[in-house]
This record gives structure tokens, C-alpha cells and sequence, in this order.
């Protein structure tokens, strides 16, 4: 079920690149982005309850692995920064007056933190169930 989330987070968040990377003089260009940025936050959201929920992707890790507990508190702290960039981002995409450039900007922003996070969430399952729970390497 994980993977598949993860899979499904994944397309979220290349579509929502894809419309901060199109053609901003394309018409309903802000529409679009803010349509993305607002699928993009139900997945994240989703992906919160899933990883941090009580039978969640972290509860078990800390069960094999509790010598993971600092890095799950890390990326549980990422959830809360990420989501609420992307609020206040959503805000400002919903506003007429907000500048494409300030747009892209903090989309990329949000789109870099995502990344790092991800990375640091795949790292910390191989290290988990490749180390812990006795995994081939």
C-alpha cells in the first residue's frame, strides 16, 4: 500500500511541476496551477495520514527499527513545513494580484522540499528493513 501511495504522490507532484513549468502566458495558466497545488495538497495530505497514522508507514518502522525514532521525528516535522508552504502558497495563487514569478518561485520551493523528503522517507524504510529486519543487501 505504501508503494502505491508513494507512486501516487509522485504523479501529484509532476503534474503540479508541469503546471509551474508551462507557458505562464497560456490562458487559465494560474487556474491550472492552483487546481494542481490543490490536488497536490490532498495527496500530501494523504500521505501524512498513511505514514503517520497509528497502524501508519512510521509506526511500524519504529516497531522493527526504534534505533529510527529521531529520523521519523524528522520527517514528521517536514510534513507540518510542507503543508503549511503549500497553504500559503494556495492563498497566494487564489489571489489575482500574485505575481507568476513569486508563483514558480515558491512552487519550486515546495517541489525541492518534496524531493528532499522523499529521498530522506526512502531512505529511512531501506534502512529499516535492509539493516533492521534483516534484509539482503
Amino acid at each position: 500500500m505504501a508503494r502505491r501511495h508513494r507512486a501516487a504522490l509522485l504523479r501529484e507532484i509532476q503534474m503540479f511541476e508541469h503546471a509551474i513549468a508551462s507557458p505562464s502566458a497560456e490562458p487559465g495558466w494560474r487556474e491550472r496551477m492552483s487546481n494542481r497545488l490543490r490536488a497536490l495538497r490532498g495527496a500530501f495530505a494523504e500521505h501524512i495520514v498513511v505514514t503517520e497514522g497509528e497502524d501508519g508507514l512510521y509506526a511500524e518502522l519504529l516497531e522493527h527499527a526504534p534505533r529510527l525514532h529521531r529520523r521519523v521525528q524528522v520527517l514528521t516535522r517536514e510534513h507540518a513545513v510542507i503543508a503549511v508552504s503549500m497553504s500559503a502558497l494556495q492563498r497566494r495563487a487564489d489571489l489575482p494580484g500574485a505575481r507568476i514569478e513569486e508563483l514558480r518561485g515558491c512552487g519550486g520551493e515546495i517541489l525541492r522540499a518534496l524531493s528532499r523528503h522523499r529521498q530522506r522517507g526512502a531512505d529511512l524504510v531501506y534502512d529499516a528493513y535492509e539493516t533492521d529486519i534483516g534484509g539482503e543487501t
